[in-house]
């Protein structure tokens, strides 16, 4: 009689568990939808043709808190093509999705902008900080690059400012 307790308790417990993963998977794929809808939208919003691969390559770029290289893209998304990356990449800068930046590692990274960001020269400057450790590179954009008044006759075409140091995360290491 015992046995048969403990095996309707085990059945229940299962049955529960099993609700409980199920819950959580649907809410893993809403939130999944909900971020595609949202890519969706920015990247039209942009005029860009909202294929697969540039709603999954804006994902990345958006749940991710550095900025990515190329690199890292090739290593989320292995069965892509180099150059498929390079162009959305390069579409994203264009259309001012995301911005450049030169950290000095050699390796260029793209961030996504903000989303009222104009991206041209002077709209949007913020610092950008880079771990000499870890090699992450994040934008700080709370801390705005002041507009400098260049010399008559000159003109800016580009500015990066870039603090090299150690990160939060590998200075408590």
């Amino acid at each position: 009689m015992r046995s048969i307790f403990l095996l309707e308790e085990l059945k229940l417990f299962q049955a529960n568990e099993l609700v409980t993963f199920i819950n959580r998977l649907v809410d893993l794929i809403t939130k999944n939808m909900l971020h595609s809808i949202e890519a969706e939208k920015s990247l039209e919003a942009k005029e860009i043709r909202p294929t697969a691969m540039r709603i999954l390559i804006y994902k990345l770029l958006n749940k991710s808190n550095k900025a990515l290289a190329l690199s890292d893209l090739e290593n989320a998304f292995s069965n892509s093509e180099r150059t498929t990356l390079f162009r959305t990449l390069k579409t994203f800068e264009e259309k001012g999705v995301v911005h450049q930046i030169q950290d000095g590692s050699g390796i260029l990274k793209y961030a996504l902008c903000e989303p009222n960001c104009n991206c041209e020269f002077d709209r949007d400057l913020h610092l950008h900080f880079h771990c000499t450790i870890c090699e992450d590179t994040v934008c700080l954009t709370d801390h705005k690059i002041p507009h400098i008044n260049l010399p008559e006759g000159y003109k800016a075409e580009d500015a990066n400012l870039v603090i090299k140091g150690i990160c939060k995360k590998c200075n408590t290491v």
